[in-house]
């Protein structure tokens, strides 16, 4: 029988059976050393390798933890931002305890609404280019010392009473808008950013935003039956000064919580991610701020030594670290800032944007006004001599219909199109084809659904049906309650998927802004119909300067459904070109 080293001779080839055959004895070694050397080297290896993956894993448990606190932060933070929603709960008695006309009850609303919506841009912005923790924390500041002026206020009664002019609850409620603005905002983005290159990212949106809907409705329902005024001759009114300090305690603390713990997840990684799409699209080549990176990673990259290094600059060892280590922090930051602001102007100068954006605007106004004056809307439905609407039939009870329901409507949507919506498998802004192997439903399909379920609950009032028929109310409140929560849950969706996570903040609120308007411009619309129909005769009762009947509100709500519909053509076209352009919406 031939012995294994001819044969690996004849062949050239060596057999793994070789390297037993010609292995040295353990208890030899050529050098003299150690013979346990090489034994001693592979456990300090293996070692090695264990201690890495224990750290790896710690470092991934860490980043779990973070982004659950995040997000459990981040939904109590929304559980208590909707504050405002709650308006209609105690605005009625701005006009009965404080003689406000209704100009004015709408005035101290608009003012929050625009002090809400018109600095998110820049709020998203801070958002983006800090975090989202400095965010909560002037929340917090914000909400204090809103409600605690207008608790203040109250206290003090009317003008006549002695007490301080309306311009001051102006003053206080913009406080309270800016507060709510930037505490949605810092837990909105948080979620987004953490989860939204997930599969579940719809959802993990959903889910704080529906949190922001339901606030309005536990709060109005603590204020109506704990904090309530138990005197005799308003037993069963919100206590209103108590009412405002607790929400003034409860933000607060609440806006204290985010500023420790909502927390961006490897957000470096998120920013390296969209750089290296942006540069597979070609569209960083003519970029001054790319080239530049371009030469200095090749002048500086892989395998090569700086002037310091090759002079042999060993003294200057720790300097020389912490100045590298400054150097690359400042590089991030420039990148960043460069990546976030190539993609503002990317997002400015996309048509479809303005299409979404206008649609938002007209549907976003007529929803804010509804539920501002759910409380002055009611009261019309019950002309005296009327002992005015039953606990079924109560701002509070509606105010937790529209609650309930946009809360159904934004978990709903924001699961179902999760699972329905098409998908890619890669792509920078959505820029990919979309799989078509399993079935899908278009997120514009649950938008525009909803928009014609706003539209049908506007469509009730303008038509004085439910003037004759007020026990109808509830199916107003559900359906006004459905498309409002699925059009404020669908809309950032849509940014995210076809815009990126990246600058969320900043994108999200440049469209977030519309409402603001839409809100002051119906506010003020519904406000002078109202006026107008009570100087007519049809409804001035007294000093309270209250409207009673169908035309106090039905020229309001019939221009409300046209904008409404009007907005379904606008997002139509604006998916015509998403389709177009290949993006899986």
């Amino acid at each position: 029988m031939p012995s294994r080293s001819s044969s690996r001779s004849s062949s050239n080839r060596i057999d793994k059976l070789d390297f037993d055959d010609n292995r040295r004895p353990a208890s030899t070694t050529t050098d003299g050393s150690d013979p346990g050397g090489l034994l001693r080297d592979d456990e300090s290896l293996l070692s090695n390798v264990i201690d890495g993956v224990i750290e790896r894993d710690r470092r991934k448990m860490r980043r779990q933890l973070a982004k659950s606190l995040s997000f459990i932060s981040a939904i109590l933070s929304c559980l208590c931002a909707g504050s405002i929603t709650a308006y209609s709960l105690y605005g009625p008695l701005f006009q009965s305890r404080l003689h406000f006309t209704q100009v004015q009850v709408n005035a101290v609303s608009t003012a929050a609404e625009v002090a809400m919506y018109l600095p998110v841009p820049l709020f998203g912005y801070l958002c983006d280019r800090f975090s989202p923790r400095p965010l909560s924390l002037f929340a917090g500041i914000c909400f204090g010392f809103g409600y605690l002026l207008a608790a203040f206020f109250y206290r003090h009664g009317s003008v006549e009473e002695g007490g301080f002019p309306p311009a001051v609850m102006v003053v206080a409620f913009v406080a309270v808008g800016m507060g709510t603005s930037c505490m949605y905002l810092s837990a909105v983005t948080t979620c987004a950013k953490n989860f939204g290159r997930g599969k579940y990212k719809g959802l993990a949106l959903a889910v704080p935003i529906a949190a922001f809907g339901l606030s309005g409705m536990w709060q109005s329902q603590i204020g109506s039956r704990l904090l309530y005024d138990r005197s005799p001759e308003r037993y069963g009114e919100v206590d209103v000064y108590r009412y405002f300090i607790f929400l003034a305690i409860l933000l607060f603390v609440v806006g204290l919580i985010g500023a420790f713990a909502l927390n961006v997840v490897d957000e470096e990684e998120l920013i390296d991610q969209a750089v290296s799409e942006l540069e597979r699209s070609g569209l960083l080549e003519d970029s001054p701020f790319f080239q530049r990176s371009v030469l200095h990673d090749s002048s500086n990259g892989y395998g090569t030594l700086e002037d310091s290094e090759v002079n042999g600059s060993h003294d200057a060892g720790p300097d020389l670290s912490l100045q590298e280590a400054a150097r690359r922090h400042s590089e991030d930051d420039r990148r960043k800032a460069w990546l976030l602001n190539n993609e503002t102007r990317l997002f400015l100068l996309d048509h479809t944007m303005w299409l979404l954006a206008a649609g938002f605007f007209l549907v976003s106004g007529p929803g804010e006004s509804f539920i501002n004056n759910l409380g002055t809307i009611i009261n019309t439905l019950y002309p005296p001599p009327s002992p005015g609407p039953p606990d079924s039939n109560s701002p509070a009870t509606h105010v937790s219909i529209v609650a309930l329901a946009s809360t159904f409507a934004r978990l709903f949507t924001g699961t179902l199109s999760d699972l329905l919506a098409p998908t890619a498998s890669s792509s920078h802004n959505g820029h990919s084809q979309p799989d078509n192997k399993r079935v899908t439903c278009s997120r514009l399909v649950f938008l525009l659904t909803s928009t014609l379920f706003f539209s049908f609950g506007q469509l009730l009032l303008a038509s004085g049906l439910i003037q004759s028929r007020p026990q109808l109310f509830p199916l107003v409140s559900a359906l006004v309650g459905l498309g409002y929560g699925a059009i404020f849950s669908l809309t950032p969706i849509i940014v995210s998927v076809v815009w990126g996570v990246q600058n969320f903040g900043t994108n999200w609120g440049i469209v977030a802004v519309v409402p603001a308007a839409g809100a002051a411009l119906w506010g003020a619309v519904y406000a002078a119909v109202y006026d107008a129909a009570a100087v007519d005769g049809l409804g001035y009762h007294g000093t309270e300067r209250l409207c009673y009947g169908v035309r106090c509100y039905a020229p309001t709500f019939w221009g409300m459904v046209g904008c409404s519909w009007v907005a379904l053509g606008l997002w139509a076209w604006a998916w015509r070109g998403w389709r177009r352009k290949g993006i899986p919406v």
